[in-house]
């Protein structure tokens, strides 16, 4: 059996820039105690070729083959699931680097990148993340070309590679449309647990930090009318009842309560759209407060709302919500005893403080408010760097650190408030927005994560009071980058923000018309057509009648391109000839390298540089049979270089 020839350098090169780009999508999602090992192996890679290092021994290569799958297990648990297997695959791609040194090594090992580089959409198949797919599989066709017809330069594989990436984009079109899509994902499994930015059912002192400096956008929001001002815009999301001293929870029961609180309504109703971005939770977001709940969701008693499976990729929900309104205005036994539940032990001074309004305000809940709020607007500021709390975390930040966002305030009142025997919960979600106005919707960002406190007040039910607001009244009414002060001074550039809403705009286009392209909307394409509900025959019918007319197209493309004459040395010796006659020696019909030679002896004034290329072409084009192609790319790029005098009117016409 005939052996592969080995590797040139330009050829190990792009292999392992194939093999990098294929891993790179994956390397900021990985844990580090995979991917640095996977970048060690593909530095200790490139720095052994480079050198001329002898080969990886089978005595290392093995047991790196087993650490592996040991190092993934250790962490994820298992082999199985998104994750570990995209863990597994890239370790097992950056080991088959190590061995690789032959053009058949080549093949495979680019192959095996192009499926670790499309794994990545399986995490994240957002518009700037495909572009950048594209880009790589550009590289990994040009390392296919490359291997084909060896080469000294690059720039000609990459255009290949990028010609022939454009021109299987149409086809790869048309099987998206028309090839019949499944109703749940090939991937879903049930216990991958691959973590994304959003709202938890657990708030502690700096828990939401990660949030407010994720500039990515949450959801989206199109109101059916004209929208509230920023300061009404409220987005509840998880409500948060029990508190042990540290951090403020929810009861897992609660959220699948009965929802048995009453809402009445005193003002408009609003009627919105919401686009859910993935958070891998069951969190639903609506204005304050929800009226109904969106089909596969329940709204509980606290009018949180909670889909029935995780929000796993993006998700569209109609609403209507109340902004005025009077929730619960008899408080139950239950709620009441949840509201007012404080850990013992914890925070005597924040106690002590709370019971001396009470005494000194006789039980009046809304002066003790008022002085809560007071107290925050005079003595307390906002940061997002926030000192650290100890034990008593509300005693530390009331009486010692007295910064901090969201979270600390609304805990702060919270706890006030109950140890001053108000009912109080937490209510964490989003607040604000940034109006699109080429799009003509509102877009909420992970930034816009806020918290905020419910009190329930006689004869009013549960009231909003939002305790930030008195600190930092900004953060309210014009948005959490203004709130943010010389934390984030970028964030409030007028430019910046206006093209942040037109990537914002390409953003949604694309989510609304390829990632939320599903199998409904599939079934409805040939409705122009006489066809309500398409079936699989019918879009396997489609797709092959666009296929053949896009390569029909194609084809006639191809054949009325005008085709050089000659391969690439003529191509090359007639780009010379037009130079030469551009300079005042015109080649006639019959001449041939050696005529055109005296003839640019005689009429150029130093023609030594144009006689070196004919010599040249003569001993390339007739000294051998087949010249080789490191030769023909010398004389491309001489002639390329080539610089000659132009010629007067005169002098060409007389030649």
């Amino acid at each position: 059996m005939k052996s592969s020839p080995p590797l040139t350098e330009l050829q190990f090169r792009l292999t392992a820039a194939a093999v990098f780009v294929a891993v790179l999508p994956h390397l900021l999602r990985l844990p580090w105690l995979i991917a640095a090992p996977v970048l060690v192996l593909l530095a200790l890679r490139w720095l052994q070729r480079r050198h001329g290092g002898a080969h990886l021994p089978a005595w290392i290569k093995l047991p790196l083959v087993l650490l592996f799958p040991v190092l993934i297990v250790f962490h994820y648990g298992n082999l199985f699931g998104r994750e570990p297997g995209s863990a597994l695959a890239c370790a097992m791609l950056a080991l088959k680097l190590m061995e690789t040194e032959t053009r058949r090594d080549a093949r495979a090992a680019i192959c095996f990148s192009a499926f670790v580089l499309m794994s990545a959409l399986l995490f994240d198949d957002g518009l700037w993340i495909t572009a950048s797919l594209c880009v790589a599989l550009v590289i990994l066709l040009a390392a296919l070309r490359a291997l084909e017809s060896p080469r000294t330069t690059l720039l000609p594989d990459l255009r290949s590679g990028a010609y022939a990436l454009a021109g299987a984009l149409p086809l790869g079109l048309c099987v998206f449309v028309f090839f019949p899509r499944l109703g749940s994902p090939l991937w879903g499994t049930p216990n991958d647990t691959t973590a994304r930015t959003g709202l938890g059912d657990r708030m502690a002192p700096g828990t939401m930090q990660d949030l407010l400096i994720d500039d990515s956008p949450a959801f989206r929001v199109v109101f059916d009318g004209t929208p509230p001002p920023r300061n009404e815009l409220y987005w509840r999301g998880p409500v948060l009842w029990q508190f042990d001293g540290s951090a403020w929870t929810r009861p897992e029961w609660l959220a699948a309560a009965h929802d048995g609180s009453e809402v009445r309504v005193r003002g408009p109703r609003i009627g919105y759209e919401v686009t859910l971005e993935p958070s891998a939770r069951q969190w639903l977001l609506a204005l304050d407060v929800p009226l109904l709940a969106p089909a596969g969701a329940v709204r509980g008693a606290d009018m949180s709302l909670v889909s029935s499976a995780r929000i796993d990729e993006p998700t569209r929900y109609r609403m209507v919500s109340a902004p005025d309104y009077e929730l619960e205005p008899v408080l139950s036994p239950l709620h009441r005893r949840l509201a007012l539940q404080l850990p013992p032990g914890y925070d005597p001074q924040a106690r002590a403080l709370a019971q001396r309004w009470h005494d000194e305000f006789k039980g009046n809940a809304n002066l003790v408010i008022r002085a809560a709020l007071d107290l925050f607007h005079n003595e307390f500021s906002y940061t997002l760097n926030a000192p650290l709390l100890g034990r008593d975390a509300v005693d530390d930040f009331l009486f010692d650190t007295k910064r901090g966002f969201c979270e600390h305030f609304a805990s702060a009142f919270t706890f006030l408030m109950r140890a001053a025997g108000i009912p109080a919960r937490v209510v964490t979600g989003y607040q604000g927005g940034y109006f699109n106005r080429l799009g003509d919707y509102w877009v909420v960002r992970q930034s816009d994560a806020h918290a905020w406190s419910e009190v329930w007040l006689a004869g009013r039910g549960w009231v909003r009071v939002d305790p930030t607001a008195a600190v930092s009244p900004q953060r309210v009414q014009i948005g959490a980058g203004a709130a943010a002060g010389a934390s984030a001074p970028w964030y409030q550039a007028d430019w910046l923000m206006e093209w942040r809403n037109r990537l914002d705009l390409v953003n949604r286009f694309w989510n609304d018309a390829i990632v939320q392209f599903n199998a409904l909307r599939q079934q409805s394409l040939l409705t122009p057509f006489g066809v309500s509900k398409a079936d699989y025959p019918q879009l396997m019918l489609a797709m092959l009648a666009a296929g053949t007319l896009l390569l029909g197209l194609l084809a006639w493309w191809a054949m009325r391109a005008p085709r050089p004459d000659g391969d690439a040395l003529d191509a090359a010796f007639a780009k010379f000839c037009r130079k030469l006659a551009h300079a005042g020696v015109v080649r006639a019909p019959a001449d041939g390298p050696m005529t055109l030679a005296r003839h640019t002896a005689a009429r150029l004034p130093a023609p030594q540089a144009a006689q070196r290329l004919l010599a040249d072409y003569v001993s390339l084009r007739y000294a051998c049979a087949l010249p080789a192609p490191e030769r023909i790319q010398t004389f491309t790029r001489a002639v390329a270089a080539l610089r000659l005098p132009a010629a007067t009117r005169t002098a060409r016409q007389s030649s």
